[in-house]
C-alpha cells in the first residue's frame, strides 16, 4: 500500500532497523529475509534521500535524519495496532496478552508477586515478561517496549500517565547477631558504620535512601553495592554490616533470615511508589484492566504503620 508516494510496510522495516541496528535480526524479527530487507533499505534511501544507516560492523548506525523519523514512525505503527488492529473488547478469560513490565526486584517481592496470582485465577493466558530496570524509561514506554513501569513516583517524569499504588518507609537492617546496630541508633554511627548499597540497572540508579542522601551531601561509607535488593540480606549476614531499606521488603526477608530491625537515626521521608504506562495505551482495554487490577491488590495492602506493629509482635 503506497501513501503519497510512500510503500507504508517500509515503514515496518524501517522500525525493525532502528529497534534491532542490524539488519538480519531486522528481518528476522518481521519475517523477511535477509535480501528483501536490503532491499527495502535501498527504497528507503531512495525516498528520504539520506543513506539512513551506516554499517559499522555489524552494527546499522543510524543517520541524523532516521533518528527524526524513528519517534514518528513507532507512534505510528503503534497507533495503529492500538486502534484499530486491537480494536476488539479485551476478555480477561480468553486473553493470551503478554505485558511487559519494568520493575525493581523490591516491587516484584513485595506488589507484583500478589499481582501474578490473581491473574493466574482470573485470566490463566495472560502472561508477563518482567524486564530490568532500563537507563530511559520514557523511551522504553514510548516506543512501546514496555506497556507498565513500576518505581519511586519521584524518579518518573510528566511525559506519560501514572498513578499511585502504595506508600512505603525506610529502615535499618543488620545481621541478628549485630551487636554494632543499637536500638537508639546516632546519626554519627549511622554514616559511619558499613553499608551495604543497591544500584539499579545498567545507569546504576541509586536505591531511593542513597539520592536523599546525596541530594543532602551526605555520604555513607558503602562497602558493598549490589545489583538487586534480593542480594542485600546476604552481603550483611555474618557481619557489622547495615542497609537501608523498605520496610515491606524487610518483613518479607524477615521470614527466612534472621534481622535486627531498627529505625533510622535521619528522618528520610516515606516514598511513594506508582506505576506509569505509556500515552498511547491510556485508552487500551487491556491496560485499563491491568491498572484496575493494580490498583485493587494495592490497596488490599497494610500500611508501613500496621506492618511496624506486626513486625514487633514477631
Amino acid at each position: 500500500m503506497r501513501f503519497k508516494g510512500l510503500d507504508l510496510n517500509l515503514l515496518v522495516a524501517l522500525d525493525a532497523l532502528m529497534t534491532e541496528r542490524n539488519l538480519t535480526a531486522a528481518a528476522r524479527s518481521i519475517n523477511l529475509s535477509q535480501p528483501a530487507m536490503s532491499a527495502a533499505v535501498a527504497r528507503l534511501r531512495t525516498y528520504f534521500h539520506d543513506d539512513l544507516f551506516t554499517m559499522i560492523g555489524r552494527e546499522l548506525v543510524a543517520t541524523p535524519r532516521a533518528e527524526r523519523l524513528a519517534p514518528a514512525v513507532r507512534e505510528a505503527l503503534l497507533h495503529i495496532q492500538i486502534s484499530i488492529i486491537s480494536s476488539d473488547p479485551f476478555c480477561p478469560p480468553q486473553s493470551d496478552r503478554c505485558f511487559r513490565v519494568i520493575l525493581s526486584d523490591y516491587a516484584a517481592l513485595v506488589f507484583f508477586e500478589k499481582v501474578v496470582k490473581r491473574v493466574a485465577r482470573e485470566a490463566p493466558a495472560v502472561c508477563f515478561e518482567l524486564l530490568p530496570l532500563a537507563d530511559n524509561f520514557d523511551e522504553c514506554l514510548r516506543r512501546g517496549n514496555a506497556d507498565f513501569l513500576i518505581f519511586p513516583e519521584l524518579f518518573m517524569s510528566r511525559t506519560h500517565p501514572k498513578a499511585t499504588l502504595f506508600d512505603e518507609t525506610l529502615v535499618c537492617v543488620g545481621c541478628h547477631s549485630n551487636k554494632q546496630l543499637t536500638e537508639r541508633l546516632t546519626f554519627e554511627k549511622y554514616m559511619s558504620m558499613g553499608h551495604v548499597a543497591v544500584k539499579l540497572g545498567n545507569a546504576r540508579t541509586p536505591s531511593i535512601e542513597e539520592w536523599y542522601l546525596l541530594e543532602h551531601g551526605l555520604k555513607r561509607n558503602i562497602e558493598v553495592v549490589v545489583q538487586g535488593f534480593g542480594m542485600v540480606p546476604f552481603m550483611i549476614s555474618g557481619t557489622e554490616r547495615i542497609a537501608t531499606l523498605p520496610l515491606r521488603l524487610v518483613k518479607r526477608f524477615a521470614k527466612t533470615t534472621p534481622l535486627r530491625i531498627v529505625e533510622l537515626p535521619l528522618p528520610l521521608p516515606a516514598f511513594t511508589q506508582a506505576v506509569q504506562w505509556p500515552a498511547l495505551h491510556n485508552s487500551d482495554q487491556a491496560s485499563l484492566w491491568m491498572r484496575e487490577v493494580f490498583f485493587q491488590e494495592a490497596s488490599r495492602m497494610a500500611s508501613p504503620r500496621e506492618i511496624k506493629r506486626r513486625l514487633r509482635r514477631s
